[in-house]
């Protein structure tokens, strides 16, 4: 019937216009097939939607979708509009209600979607077409899983996005330093005769930019010379990662307790904040079910081993479609960043069902970097960068602002027109438009800082004195531009106690030329309980959200002073034991340890099983980034034990490095040296099942005073293998004294009667090895004995070594070198010392020398010593003697249970370790790197299993 009336109406319209014509044939013909276009136009439209999409890029496109379509149709029409390949990663968002975020649902009617939007807003912008936003859904943890430029280069554009609308917060100096990235990418290398002062301003590329900030800007762009457009944005990636919220989907909620909370979805579980600060953490290892039942939204853990019954908790989310788009949210984080595939949806025997039928149905995160490494992803797409100009911003600065939601970086409306975009894209494309494939080429190393760090910069004049009373920290580089970073930064909130004290004391100030450093923390006190904990000398950077930086001493008191009269709370942000005047920067000393995870449960399994599940485990958290935020969490220095011997005046002048000390329980003291018993090394004390534990020695690399202690501690413990994984310089700075004689050059005097000399000096067929015996003698007590020094060649001063398969092969070496040694050291051992026995009379022998030899034993054996005469420890060092000391002893640990096939649990590893010296493993990147090598032997061992079980 309505399309009868449609019909006639469309007949009269005719009839009325063939009369108005004047009746002549042609103009009738004409006229007739103009009324037919205009009755199928109606017709089609009255069948399509038009869907106007917001890009990344502030340009927009509408799209006329079918009505019967599918939120996957419209999906495949975005996507091949933008030639986009690595699709997983993005979607579609839109506002469902005032307060609820949805995304597009591949699987529904899209129809049915906007409806439902449509029935909650009733203003006339959403009743004449929905408006979607182009998002990224999915943020990889690591960019360079991304295979093809142009999707990096979308990440890019969305973290952009995100930092100017205050979703991904950061600070000024990283601020600066990511827009110096943009800049790199839109302008190229810095030209002095093209970038005049000033050539920023035309540029947004700070929420509040000013002179100061674009200085430097420009600074930070002189240093990216040579980087394409590529290396830029994939440099800025690579520190966006980095940030706090970065790929965070934050939800608002309310605890038990009603307190407000925002819980963030992101790759590696749950995580939960309380005014900007996150108080905890829930992986999804943890999980075992998330559910939600009208507004409330629930978690269930596993099991603890000693607890017989789950843990659930419940979060209030205000509304059921909050409630409901958490858990969507969750679902669809867990099936992406943790499954191998999706899981089908089970079908039921009813089709009635009470729960949700919504399930993941796209591809995980591994399908699609399967995919696109499947893919000729080496013929890039050639696209023209977006510019970062302030005149977009102005163009549309008189139009009326559209809805929070939908504002772009800028500040700006999202109708930017595509005219007005090209005009602007046309004049800025050749230098950033992409025409040729790129490896993105990172513009510096991160600090993945090994062991030492601790370079010695050039001091001014006021800073001789310090620098010749105590020695550089471990825990510095060389690039000055580090010092822009700021991972390190945690932020603390103090309440006042009783007495209106926040328990710490400030020194420094702009009028003092210091920056603001903690010079006292009072016991018992808010900062000596904070967590993590206030330690003295850390930095202080902001007080209640203001920079510190241009105050004086007396400015800062008075702040600090006016929070406690008041509010009585003080908000801080601290970076921890920061190192003025090395601008590489130290991973903060947390004094907490992380959570129990999945290895608890496992142990409860059976041996085999056991072994197997915690290796798969490690491999899970090396694809999901889970393994190096536990690691992150662990403690440093563990806050229980002592460290008093070191810090003796006298004791000071053999440290190589300040902040590298050892703990008084675990050191090796001397008992033969005439300068007195401390050297700065620990046992290290690893037990394997069995009953066979694993010793060494971990100690820096010998300084020009303290040659004799070294070689005296090797006497001593009855040593036979030196494993050296340093170069005496690198990178043209002193790293280790060269504690024994060449060749050619004969013996070493050390002392009276004591000496060393090389008898031979060979390196490997690759270079990257080389091997040394040392013969060591002592005319007092009459011993000689041969010490076997293995020195690693290759492992970079600032990262970890490029070939893992060499650093396994060096351990192997290592590990014969002990097995090949310890009947040599036990038969050397007892010809020389002879413990406490019976004779055939049964009379005791008190503890004596065999040979003619005049000397006896020192009745002050320490029991080290006395295990030392049957498993004598291997000493390792490098500079510091805890970051690449810390990687080969894991690796060494590690090969020891895969040999026995116990279960392997890193970060246990660590903390024991860490619990005889500090510090150990210095930074993420070598505890991956370490993860990867022991995964890497694992698997090698199952192959050659393999092959030996094809060969029977």
């Amino acid at each position: 019937m309505l399309d009868r009336v449609r019909l006639s109406g469309l007949s009269k319209f005719s009839s009325n216009t063939s009369a108005t014509s004047g009746g002549g044939g042609g103009g009738q013909t004409t006229s007739t097939e103009k009324v037919s276009d205009l009755a199928r136009d109606r017709k089609t439209g009255a069948r399509t939607i038009p869907c106007t999409v917001l890009f990344l890029n502030d340009t927009q496109h509408t799209f006329h979708l079918d009505k019967r379509a599918k939120g996957g149709d419209l999906l495949e029409l975005v996507f091949d509009h933008l030639d986009l390949q690595e699709r997983d990663y993005f979607g579609l968002q839109f506002v469902q209600s005032r307060d609820v975020v949805r995304w597009v649902d591949a699987n529904k009617s899209f129809r049915k979607q906007w409806t439902t939007v449509r029935n909650t807003n009733t203003n006339s912008e959403s009743l004449a077409g929905p408006t979607l936003e182009f998002r990224v859904k999915f943020f990889v943890t690591d960019p360079s899983r991304l295979q093809e430029e142009y999707t990096r280069y979308q990440f890019y554009l969305q973290c952009k996005r995100d930092i100017f609308s205050g979703k991904l917060p950061v600070t000024l100096n990283t601020a600066c330093l990511l827009a110096s990235y943009t800049v790199q990418a839109e302008c190229g290398d810095f030209d002095p005769l093209e970038h005049t002062p000033g050539y920023l301003k035309s540029m947004q590329l700070l929420t509040e930019q000013n002179e100061e900030a674009e200085r430097r800007i420009m600074e930070l762009h002189k240093l990216h010379r040579g980087q394409l457009p590529a290396d830029a944005e994939y440099n800025f990636l690579e520190h966006a990662k980095r940030l706090e919220f970065y790929g965070i989907d934050f939800h608002k909620a309310n605890d038990t307790n009603g307190k407000e909370i925002d819980l963030g979805v992101c790759s590696i579980g749950l995580l939960v904040y309380q005014h900007h600060i996150r108080v905890n953490t829930f992986s999804w290892s943890k999980m075992v079910k998330v559910s939600f039942k009208r507004k409330e939204f629930f978690i269930q853990l596993r099991k603890e081993p000693s607890e017989s019954y789950d843990t659930m908790l419940g979060f209030s989310m205000g509304t059921h479609k909050n409630a409901k788009a958490l858990w969507k949210a969750c679902v669809e984080h867990h099936s992406f960043f943790r499954l191998q595939r999706p899981q089908r949806a089970t079908t039921r025997f009813l089709p009635l069902s009470l729960g949700s039928k919504f399930h993941y149905t796209g591809r995980t995160e591994l399908q699609a970097v399967e995919d696109s490494k499947q893919r000729n992803s080496k013929m890039s797409k050639v696209f023209v960068r977006s510019p970062s100009k302030r005149a977009l911003a102005n163009n549309h600065a008189a139009q009326s602002t559209p809805p929070s939601h939908m504002m772009n970086g800028n500040g700006t409306s999202s109708d930017n027109s595509a005219k007005n975009q090209s005009s602007i894209l046309l004049k800025n494309s050749g230098k950033v438009t992409s025409k040729q494939p790129s490896i993105p080429r990172k513009a510096w190393e991160t600090p993945h800082s090994d062991d030492e760090g601790g370079f010695r910069p050039t001091f001014g004049a006021a800073n001789v004195n310090t620098a010749m009373e105590s020695p550089p920290p471990a825990y510095s580089g060389e690039n000055l531009t580090n010092s822009t970073l700021d991972e390190s930064i945690v932020t603390i909130r103090l309440v006042a106690d009783e007495q209106g004290r926040f328990g710490f004391n400030v020194k420094g100030g702009t009028d003092l030329q210091m920056p603001i450093l903690v010079s006292r923390v009072v016991s018992n006190t808010p900062a000596d309980k904070s967590i993590p904990r206030i330690c003295e000398g850390d930095q202080v950077v902001l007080i209640n959200g203001r920079d510190v930086s241009g105050l004086t001493h007396e400015q800062v008191v008075e702040l600090i002073r006016n929070s406690r009269e008041y509010c009585g709370e003080l908000v801080l942000a601290i970076k921890p034991n920061p190192t003025i005047q090395y601008p590489d920067k130290e991973e903060p000393l947390y004094q907490y340890v992380p959570e129990t995870d999945m290895g608890l449960h496992l142990r409860q399994l059976d041996a085999a099983d056991a072994f197997t599940q915690s290796l798969l485990l490690l491999s899970d958290g090396l694809a999901s980034g889970s393994l190096v935020a536990q690691y992150e969490q662990l403690y440093r220095k563990n806050p229980d034990l002592a460290i008093t011997e070191a810090r003796k005046v006298d004791n000071l002048h053999k440290n190589r490095y300040r902040d590298i000390s050892p703990y008084d329980c675990t050191r090796v003291v001397l008992l033969n040296s005439d300068s007195g018993d401390y050297i700065n090394a620990n046992y290290v004390n690893m037990e394997i099942p069995g009953g066979t534990i694993n010793r060494y020695i971990a100690t820096q690399g010998p300084m020009n005073s303290t040659v004799t202690d070294f070689w005296r501690m090797v006497q001593q413990e009855s040593s036979y293998l030196i494993v050296m994984l340093t170069t005496t310089v690198e990178r043209g700075r002193p790293k280790c004294h060269q504690y024994w004689p060449s060749p050619s050059s004969g013996e070493m005097q050390l002392a009276e009667g004591f000496s060393v000399r090389c008898l031979k000096e060979e390196a490997d067929v690759t270079g990257s090895f080389v091997f040394r015996d040392i013969l060591l003698s002592d005319t007092k007590t009459g011993e000689k004995r041969t010490v076997q020094q293995m020195q690693y060649l290759v492992w970079p001063d600032h990262g970890v070594p490029s070939d893992p398969n060499l650093f396994i092969q060096f351990t192997e070496k290592v590990r014969t070198a002990r097995n090949a040694t310890l009947l040599h050291e036990i038969e050397d051992t007892l010809r020389n010392v002879r413990l406490k026995n019976v004779d055939e009379n049964g009379v005791d022998i008190s503890e004596r020398r065999i040979d003619d030899s005049p000397g006896d034993a020192p009745s002050n054996t320490s029991i080290h010593q006395c295990i030392s005469a049957g498993n004598p420890p291997i000493i390792i060092h490098c500079s510091a003697g805890i970051g690449r000391t810390g990687v080969l002893i894991l690796m060494d640990t590690a090969l020891s249970l895969i040999d026995i096939k116990e279960p392997v649990y890193p970060l246990d590893i660590v903390q024991t370790m860490r619990d005889q010296r500090a510090c150990m493993i210095q930074n993420a990147g070598q505890y991956r790197f370490v993860c990867e090598c022991v995964y890497a032997a694992y698997t090698k061992t199952l192959i050659n299993s393999g092959s030996q079980t094809n060969g029977d």
